[in-house]
């Protein structure tokens, strides 16, 4: 089967098309089902794997979600054919994939594929951010940073649903338009008086969570701008990674609590997993969710999707086509 597959990390260029073994469920102690791959969503996260930053042994296919239809079910419960999505299925830039089945999700018919396909990994962390990390709540304010990617339009959906006040930050005027049709309260650029300028419209207050998901660039800002005692929540390094830093920061801004979370340990409980999806699910099929597919790209230009996603040329998700139905 064809499949996007790495066999040095680095550059987009590690990205390889090529002819691999198809999946077969007997070489993993999962329970997992085969499925063939419509669309794969393409996350900042596989940037990390083909990097380097995050490891895997090469050769590996990257990807870890998508949407596509059940080809077999070893315990014979899903029927062929069914459609599904998923996320934390690695090898997802590929004609077929093994998903574990309790990271399934069945797609109603009413969701396009490329939606289905890009919508589990930003809305369960846009999920987890607002509703786990820092549970917002009616009054609260919070400054998202890439306020116009695939997570920071949804963290600023469920925020303005939870009452809360969103600031935004974007690096063009078009992502500014974006920020504030998801719902944003006030919209800043890329600066170093990037806090101040928050602080000026709360009232010199701060915020009371940052989500920041561009890292090295942003995080000193995100400092500066949280309230005494706030939350700054660093979900990703677009930007690169936040250089080490002393714990004595924190108390210097007033004793800030600082975490940094992933999907994977915000999906660890029993149940978890399946309660943030089908929030996600109904929030799109309610209309509650708006999610934007900028882009998608042959599974042969999956190069040039992670130099588009690196360079922030993409707001909202983008994705994979692998098969067209």
């Amino acid at each position: 089967m064809r499949a996007i597959q790495i066999e040095k990390t680095g550059e987009p260029e590690a990205l390889r098309l090529a002819d691999v073994a198809e999946p077969d469920p007997a070489s993993r102690e999962e329970d997992c089902v085969v499925v063939e791959v419509h669309s794969a969503g393409v996350n900042y996260i596989d940037t990390y794997y083909r990097t380097g930053l995050y490891y895997a042994q090469t050769p590996f296919v990257p990807g870890l979600e998508g949407a596509g239809r059940v080809i077999h079910d070893p315990q014979g419960d899903i029927a062929e054919g069914t459609m599904v999505a998923w996320a934390h299925a690695f090898g997802s830039y590929a004609e077929q994939v093994l998903v574990e089945r309790d990271k399934l999700v069945f797609v109603p018919e009413e969701i396009d594929t490329d939606v289905a396909a890009s919508m589990l990994i930003q809305g369960m962390t846009a999920h987890y951010l607002t509703n786990g990390v820092y549970d917002l709540s009616e009054g609260d304010s919070c400054l998202v940073t890439a306020g116009a990617g695939g997570v920071g339009r949804l963290v600023t959906q469920m925020a303005k649903a939870k009452g809360a006040t969103v600031y935004s930050v974007v690096s063009t005027p078009e992502k500014e338009e974006l920020a504030y049709a998801a719902g944003a309260d006030q919209v800043f650029g890329y600066s170093e008086g990037l806090a101040e300028s928050v602080r000026r419209h709360n009232g010199g207050r701060g915020v009371d969570v940052v989500y920041d998901g561009v890292g090295k660039t942003t995080f000193q800002e995100s400092l500066e701008v949280t309230r005494p005692r706030g939350t700054v929540c660093l979900f990703g390094a677009a930007s690169g990674p936040v250089d080490p830093i002393d714990p004595q920061e924190l108390n210097k801004h007033g004793a800030l609590f600082l975490t940094r979370p992933s999907l994977a340990a915000w999906t660890a409980n029993e149940g978890e997993f399946h309660m943030r999806a089908q929030a996600v699910v109904r929030g799109v099929l309610d209309g509650e969710l708006d999610f934007r597919v900028s882009g998608a790209y042959p599974l042969a230009d999956a190069v040039q999707a992670h130099r588009d996603l690196e360079a922030r040329k993409t707001t909202g998700a983008i994705v994979l086509h692998v098969k067209d139905d």
